[in-house]
């Protein structure tokens, strides 16, 4: 084969060996010059067992480029012709990598070309849905050098070409040439680089969640993203931009939250703010105070670390009573002091503060005093409802629970003696904090 008429692949000037080395976080990130052998440069994707281009017909090296030193010269054959580094370099959560490559078209048919990569997981395995190249640059100028570059991390920051997000582990980075075939081209050695300063991660008093690989659309369940922040915090704060990021299940912060985004949990999930254990923090958090007070209950009757919640001096508005058993969820007892302090509970002007009155004709029995049967319409009537009646009802008797298929009510005290089929009347009232649904509080 003539060499001097096909070949691809070049190596930068050495200066000390520094271009061809480089250490980030005790991470080797640079590949190795075309010069030290291309049986480490695969013609497909950079996994164990494909064709290399050590025994390519249409690649060779070049020894001498005006440009580039020692390079690599490939005859475009293929629709994509790939070129892929078989070593896996490392992505890892809070770092950014800068690949680079320079090209140029020597003689044949124009082209365009881009920074290729293939995205690993932890189980060897190609991450489906995520960008794997990047920008497209023209070549149809003969000899002239075309940069390509490409910015590839964990999380979904401002110029990053490839996000890859939390399960991305290692990559294969190289380049694609695509169009028509025919085309002869050199490439200088790729050049991959720590390009983290760029997002000014040890300049900053924070880190942001997104470079941990959270997702902000509200979906993408972003629970590990915010542990692995609040672990690298160590003593700054968190920041969560804009954009809604769904936490599947309960989850601690240690570090103080700085919130321009906010979160989104299914309502058994937890979430402590140990920094911003307040209704402020909350109501960032959720980007609403209600549901702020909501979830700021919860975790007070859950941890044992606040004896109090602090409302900041603000007035919570409430668009319906707040049922604190359901908020907390998990348990219809507590014997602990905890307190609500420094604010003000309102009530919106809406018809979700009226008395639910329901009537409805039921037995009993003086064997068990505490219980009404045959109800009919027992559906309708609410837990915690005031239960009166023309004969035998005392005072603040309240329906405690409901069985709907047999159609019984279990009252918290028992009647005096009623008749034993009559009708009654049940009163459920409305409360800012609702805690009937506590046995014992």
């Amino acid at each position: 084969m003539e060499y001097a008429q096909y070949r691809v692949f070049a190596e930068r000037p050495n200066n000390g060996g520094s271009m061809n080395q480089v250490i980030t976080d005790g991470l080797q990130l640079m590949p190795p010059p075309f010069a030290e052998g291309l049986a480490q440069w695969s013609r497909e994707d950079g996994r164990p067992n494909q064709d290399s281009y050590a025994t390519a017909a249409n690649a060779a090296l070049v020894a001498a480029d005006a440009d580039f030193g020692t390079c690599l010269e490939i005859i475009k054959i293929e629709s994509t012709t790939k070129l892929r580094f078989t070593g896996e370099t490392p992505i890892r959560a809070g770092l950014y990598l800068q690949i680079r490559a320079r090209i140029k078209l020597i003689s044949g048919t124009a082209a365009t070309a881009r920074i290729g990569a293939w995205a690993g997981s932890a189980a060897n395995t190609n991450i489906a849905g995520v960008a794997q190249f990047g920008p497209t640059r023209v070549l149809d100028t003969f000899g002239e050098v075309v940069e390509l570059s490409a910015i590839v991390g964990v999380g979904a920051r401002t110029g990053v070409d490839m996000v890859w997000g939390g399960s991305a582990v290692f990559g294969h980075f190289g380049i694609d040439i695509i169009g028509d075939n025919g085309g002869v081209f050199r490439i200088e050695s790729v050049e991959i680089t720590d390009a983290t300063e760029i997002y000014h991660r040890d300049l900053m008093d924070w880190v942001d969640v997104t470079d941990f690989g959270a997702i902000g659309d509200g979906i993408t369940d972003c629970r590990a993203a915010f542990a692995a922040a609040d672990q690298a915090a160590q003593g700054r704060e968190m920041l969560v931009p804009a954009g809604v990021y769904f936490i599947a299940s309960s989850l601690g912060i240690d570090a103080k939250v700085r919130f321009e985004g906010r979160v989104t949990m299914p309502s058994e999930a937890r979430l402590a703010l140990n920094q911003n254990f307040d209704l402020n923090g909350y109501a960032e958090a959720f980007g609403n105070a209600e549901l702020g007070l909501r979830k700021g209950l919860q975790t007070l009757l859950n941890q044992s670390d606040f004896e109090g919640f602090d409302l900041n001096g603000r007035r919570v508005i409430l668009t319906e009573p707040l049922d604190v058993q359901a908020a907390v969820g998990n348990r219809t007892t507590y014997a602990n002091r905890r307190v609500l302090r420094n604010g003000q509970l309102t009530p919106d002007n809406s018809n979700a503060w009226d008395d639910d009155f329901v009537t409805a004709t039921a037995q009993w029995s003086a064997s068990d005093p505490r219980r009404l049967t045959n109800i009919a319409n027992v559906a309708q009537i609410p837990v915690g409802s005031l239960v009166t009646g023309a004969v035998g009802v005392g005072r603040e008797v309240y329906v405690r629970a409901r069985n709907i298929a047999a159609g019984t009510l279990t009252l918290s005290l028992p009647l005096r003696v009623p008749p034993q089929t009559q009708t009654y009347g049940f009163r459920r009232f409305k409360y800012l904090l609702d805690f009937s649904g506590f046995q014992n509080i």
